[in-house]
């Protein structure tokens, strides 16, 4: 009963590797674009770096969940059959082939013709990665997850998490924000969306029972903790927006608040989410 505390490595491993997947396609995008100087290129394949420092401590936390780090190789024993297998194999191909590509452009020994199809191939196990997470949780012995909900929220917060970290290692390589001053319309309707979720999950949370336990029993403060996840993303994103609407490029220290209110709200819903986990029992009505 609570706030799924308890599973905090996972809480903050898949809210870390979507947000820097979805980080990561922005990037991408913004390098794909062609339109950086040499010099500003340069600077946001260095800034890059945070994606791959944030993704390796996303997996060090993951670790802890297994008991001990050397159990972390037997997630690979049932690849293509297991769930969690599949996930693990994604994000491990994910990070190291961002990884290496990373390596090799600021060491200026990554092609540029071989550096956009990468680019791409890395984009596409971004998406993999993400949709590989959220099936390890549709159980069907576990019925508050196994719903469209879990996938929606996991592919949600690429799209909350990842625009503004991506947009945080921009500026600090110096990249003017107001270039895209569009995309943060992209993450304030993913939080439209994700405030109709938490809304439509919590009248089908009542639905659900078994003969010894109510779903709704699970997280009694279900309500009130998406209510403080709403307004810590809503404070994020407006750490962002605000200085674009006064036609102002948002300040490295604005960003680095705004992502982290973005993080603490998305932090709160996955620890919702991890709190509402019940099997079924004898009986599900």
């Amino acid at each position: 009963m609570g706030s799924g505390i308890h599973e905090w490595p996972l809480m903050f491993f898949t809210v870390i590797g979507q947000s820097v997947a979805g980080a990561f396609m922005m990037m991408a995008a913004v390098l794909l674009s062609g339109k950086l100087s040499t010099e500003l290129d340069r600077k946001v394949h260095y800034s890059m770096f945070g994606l791959w420092l944030l993704m390796g401590i996303g997996f060090l936390l993951s670790t802890m969940h297994m008991g001990t780090p050397l159990r972390a190789f037997n997630s690979f024993n049932r690849l293509g059959a297991s769930s969690l297998s599949n996930e693990v194999a994604s994000g491990a191909i994910f990070f190291a082939l961002g990884g290496f590509y990373w390596l090799l452009a600021v060491f200026n020994k990554m092609p540029a013709a071989l550096g956009k199809v990468w680019l791409f191939i890395v984009m596409v196990m971004a998406v993999v990665f993400v949709v590989a997470t959220s099936r390890v949780y549709l159980i069907d012995t576990v019925p508050t997850w196994n719903t469209i909900y879990t996938t929606m929220n996991f592919i949600l917060t690429a799209f909350l998490g990842g625009p503004i970290l991506a947009a945080l290692l921009l500026r600090i390589a110096g990249f003017d924000l107001q270039c895209i001053r569009r995309i943060p319309a992209l993450s304030v309707l993913a939080l439209l969306v994700s405030i109709c979720i938490a809304i439509s999950q919590g009248f089908d949370l009542a639905s659900i029972e078994t003969s010894v336990q109510k779903a709704t029993d699970l997280v009694p403060d279900y309500g009130i903790l998406m209510d403080i996840k709403v307004v810590a993303i809503a404070m994020g994103l407006g750490c962002w927006i605000m200085p674009l609407i006064a036609k102002r490029n948002p300040s490295v220290l604005n960003m680095l608040i705004g992502f982290l209110f973005v993080m603490a709200g998305e932090i709160v819903g996955r620890g919702v989410f991890y709190g509402l986990h019940m099997t079924v029992g004898m009986a599900v009505n």
